[in-house]
């Protein structure tokens, strides 16, 4: 693994990957926060060696490199998941690459659904905790103490200085900001009533299908790491109603200008 992303790394540098200081993965139907970077390079995945390539639809597959907010950043527009039949070594690639590049500190969206009934579709949720429900772990793999230590400590994978920051400027812009625990399973199928009560019980807020392999990685190589979801549906066992993505996909955008504002105002602080 050292071997390619040393070759991937040197790829983006030759296209003008150069100094980054922030990583930014955008997650299912936040992608417009690729209008506010001053773009100088941006390569397709599917053109960078050793890269998996995005296989969902509302999920661009491009890296982007350019200026937000004054600073140099590397933009994921799209992400990989599990259940598109990678691994979670495929999955948390990129922010090894990242690292890589020289990156310091890694923000991270997702949309994910409402297990905490008092929280509403529309509204962003701070992650401040995980549960990991995909059966595995990104670390698990020989040779990974080459990359970092085996046992990492995830006693706090959240930094806490950064996330008072959020807080900070969800306040000042009058954004609705919720605190709470996002569950990662494997999906891609939606969850039961049954699965919606268990998730409850053992202490989650949110769901999705992402956000925690990277997560975990990004504590693996010390970085400084922030996460929020943007709750695109309610989760409630006992008003459930069928899935529709399209309305799932249209939510994700209506609350995604709250989020850009939160992740261009911090980056001025960083």
């Amino acid at each position: 693994m050292i071997k390619h992303i040393k070759e991937t790394s040197e790829y983006l540098q030759s296209k003008g990957f150069e100094n980054p200081e922030i990583g930014i993965i955008l997650g299912t139907g936040l992608g417009t926060l690729i209008n506010d970077v001053d773009i100088i390079s941006e390569v397709s995945y599917n053109h960078i060696p050793n890269f998996p390539t995005a296989t969902v639809e509302f999920h661009k597959g491009k890296l982007i490199y350019g200026v937000l907010s004054g600073k140099k950043v590397i933009v994921m527009q799209g992400r990989f998941h599990l259940y598109e039949g990678y691994t979670l070594q495929d999955v948390t690639y990129p922010v090894r690459v990242m690292h890589q590049l020289g990156i310091k500190t890694l923000l991270v969206s997702n949309a994910s659904g409402a297990i905490n009934l008092n929280f509403k579709k529309g509204e962003l949720m701070l992650i401040e905790d995980h549960i990991n429900l995909q059966g595995s772990s990104p670390l698990a793999f020989k040779g990974v103490e080459d990359l970092g230590e085996r046992f990492t400590d995830m006693s706090a994978p959240y930094d806490s200085k950064t996330n008072s920051a959020i807080e900070n400027i969800a306040k000042q812009n009058n954004i609705r900001l919720h605190k709470g625990v996002y569950a990662s399973v494997v999906g891609p199928q939606l969850e039961t009533r049954a699965e919606y009560r268990m998730l409850k019980i053992i202490g989650a807020d949110a769901v999705g299908m992402s956000t925690v392999p990277e997560i975990i990685v990004a504590n693996h190589l010390k970085l400084s790491v922030v996460a929020v979801s943007v709750l695109t549906d309610e989760c409630d066992p006992d008003n459930l109603k069928p899935v529709d993505i399209p309305e799932i996909i249209a939510m994700a955008g209506k609350a995604e200008p709250h989020m850009i504002t939160i992740f261009k105002e911090l980056i001025k602080t960083l």
